[in-house]
């Protein structure tokens, strides 16, 4: 997943993210640029998933 991708497609990725891990909230997915492993961190942390599984969940999200 490239920064382009995060970017031009968050608010999608945002949705579908949360209707995936419903524990997430809006804090934990306050996007800001050039923070994308942050991003991904916090995600990891509060769904306990793997780095890949939460990358896959992104690129699924973007197509």
């Amino acid at each position: 997943m490239n920064k382009l991708e995060i970017k031009g497609n968050w608010n999608i990725v945002k949705g579908k993210l949360k209707q995936q891990w419903g524990e997430l909230t809006d804090d934990d997915l306050d996007y800001v640029e050039g923070q994308e492993e942050e991003l991904l961190g916090r995600i990891q942390k509060r769904t306990g998933q793997s780095r890949e599984a939460v990358e896959k969940a992104f690129k699924d999200s973007c197509h």
